[in-house]
């Protein structure tokens, strides 16, 4: 968990229309899953617990996680799910992990992003000794203000039921979210909007531009820039485009991603990229440990 005033790359969502085939296509990918758990939530401390409509799996790393969530009912929050997911399956949203979502949600207003009133969410999870209840709380702000996706900041309650080690051993060797790829319109508006949501200095650099967290960084493309280095082009914009994985083992992980008939392209620094099945959406670029921070370079 990060220390008090800081904030780290907690995890990346990816909002997808069928569960069953996006867990199939992870597994063949190398990466274990948690199993499926329903989303419950508290509009406002002390107030009734109520079905999110939602649910997830997340492929749980050493250090942050991918979060994969389906609609499941009627609600508000499920209608929200849709029209991200019509716009296109894949990666609609970042956490940003804090041990002061009060003082995140003071700030942002203070920026002028109007948030809503933090979110007290929960939901079931197994463990090894029986069930346990995940609890956290999370500071939004309405859709629209942030139009690449969900952006939010997210203090976890309890940490050891979400990073259980039985979860973190994954045979294609991922060990930790390190990166996260945003394709928009203008890098350098969206790099200094997100300094002012986060409190932290951005990097511009014209067509690419980066913003670093105590844990992970952000890197902001544009289209042009991403398809000459990636040869990916956006389905539509914004487009959060992937994320960067730290591998144990970046040698190991490219034998079992190519003995599992996925396409592996080899970048610089043995950086591998690939495509998600269209069931998950996006890139991910696996990386040896201490590569340092990826490049468009």
């Amino acid at each position: 968990m990060p220390a008090p005033g800081k904030l780290v790359v907690d995890h990346v969502g990816h909002f997808v229309p069928h569960m069953d085939a996006a867990s199939s296509a992870l597994e063949t990918l190398g990466f274990t899953l948690t199993p499926f758990s329903a989303h419950s939530h508290r509009s406002e401390p002390g107030g009734p617990l109520a079905p999110a409509g939602a649910g997830n799996r997340c492929v749980v790393l050493e250090r942050g996680y991918l979060e994969i969530v389906t609609p499941t009912g009627d609600t508000q929050h499920a209608g929200q799910l849709r029209a991200a997911i019509k716009r296109y399956t894949g990666a609609h949203l970042i956490a940003f992990g804090t041990a002061a979502p009060e003082a995140d949600h003071a700030r942002i207003r203070k920026s002028g992003f109007d948030p809503l009133p933090p979110v007290a969410l929960q939901r079931q999870i197994g463990t090894e000794s029986g069930e346990g209840t995940v609890r956290f709380t999370v500071v939004r702000v309405s859709p629209g203000k942030m139009p690449e996706g969900r952006i939010q900041f997210c203090r976890q309650h309890t940490p050891e039921l979400v990073w259980q080690e039985r979860w973190l051993d994954h045979p294609n060797r991922a060990a930790a979210l390190t990166g996260v790829i945003l394709c928009v319109a203008d890098p350098v508006e969206a790099a200094q909007r997100y300094a002012r949501y986060t409190g932290l200095p951005a990097q511009i650099g014209g067509s690419v531009c980066r913003l670093a967290t105590a844990r992970g960084y952000l890197l902001f493309t544009d289209a042009a820039k991403l398809e000459r280095r990636l040869d990916a082009r956006p389905p539509s914009l914004p487009w959060i485009a992937g994320c960067v994985l730290e591998s144990g083992d970046i040698a190991a992980t490219g034998d079992y991603l190519r003995n599992s008939g996925i396409p592996v392209h080899v970048l610089g620094s043995r950086r591998l990229l690939i495509e998600f099945p269209g069931a998950v959406g996006g890139l991910a670029i696996f990386e040896p440990g201490n590569s340092g921070t990826f490049s468009f370079d």
